[in-house]
């Protein structure tokens, strides 16, 4: 397909060593119902055929702009490079192994330009398996007041799903490459202090859980991070605690000497669940 002159989206996607997965999620945004958007794919200096893939989708479209990283500089450093080159108002992620739901590109720029006070949105998922075959929906909170009464517990959003205004992210900072294994959860404490936080109901998305999934590998890395990004939120962001938010940060501290690391996803997976039920 022809490049468009003037898109309205940037979809940013990092790559490393995906060269199985990466067909069927660049093929689940070339072929989108929106069609007015710039895909920006970022080889993260594969040892495989990544960047051959990458370059055989680049040649048939032109929508793609295909970026390759002479060093490994990790999901923060690929999507800072890839977001510097975007050339609209929105930024859309997209994970190389995980494929998006065709109208996802329609659904989430029409709820951004419908609501110019939200700064970052996301939506509903679809867990899967290693093929893609659906596991269990997880939807999100979705006004700004119930996502900031939860944020300082959990992520309020997938973060592949998200969708996220150019300039907003370029005045929270980007993202912080001392952060990789919890670097979304960072941004949108910073992003929070520029306007609202949303999702949508709609599935969006299908998320593929695989044993080299950071939450599956490096899951006691992330729950570290995100015990710092929380002392952070306080120290430098401004963020309140509440009561709840003291006894919680207490829990995960200790969770993390007494609770096995292998029992931790089912754990969390049930927690968040009865909790975003609950307020939905």
């Amino acid at each position: 397909m022809a490049k468009v002159a003037t898109p309205r989206v940037s979809v940013v996607m990092s790559a490393y060593n995906d060269a199985e997965t990466l067909p069927a999620a660049i093929e689940s945004i070339l072929n989108q119902t929106f069609t007015e958007f710039e895909f920006i794919i970022v080889d993260d200096h594969s040892s495989d055929d990544s960047w051959k893939v990458i370059q055989e989708y680049a040649a048939k479209d032109a929508r793609i702009v295909a970026l390759r990283n002479d060093q490994n500089l990790n999901i923060c450093g690929a999507l800072n490079r890839g977001i510097s080159r975007a050339r609209t108002p929105y930024i859309v992620r997209m994970d190389a192994d995980d494929t998006s739901e065709l109208k996802r590109l329609e659904v989430q720029h029409a709820f951004m330009e419908a609501h110019p006070d939200v700064v970052i949105s996301g939506g509903t998922i679809m867990t899967c398996d290693e093929q893609l075959q659906p596991i269990s929906e997880r939807q999100y909170l979705l006004s700004n007041a119930e996502i900031r009464h939860k944020l300082f517990r959990y992520s309020p959003f997938c973060h592949a799903t998200t969708i996220y205004r150019t300039a907003d992210f370029n005045q929270a900072g980007g993202y912080n490459p001392d952060l990789a294994s919890a670097e979304d959860y960072d941004l949108y404490f910073r992003l929070g202090r520029l306007g609202k936080l949303a999702n949508v109901r709609e599935h969006l998305y299908n998320v593929r859980f695989h044993g080299a999934s950071i939450s599956a590998s490096q899951s006691r890395r992330q729950e570290k991070a995100t015990l710092y990004i929380r002392l952070k939120a306080v120290a430098e962001y401004g963020y309140r605690m509440t009561a709840g938010d003291k006894l919680y940060l207490a829990a995960q501290y200790l969770s993390m000497f007494i609770i096995p690391q292998a029992w931790k996803p089912v754990s969390y997976t049930h927690l968040r669940a009865h909790e975003t039920k609950a307020n939905l």
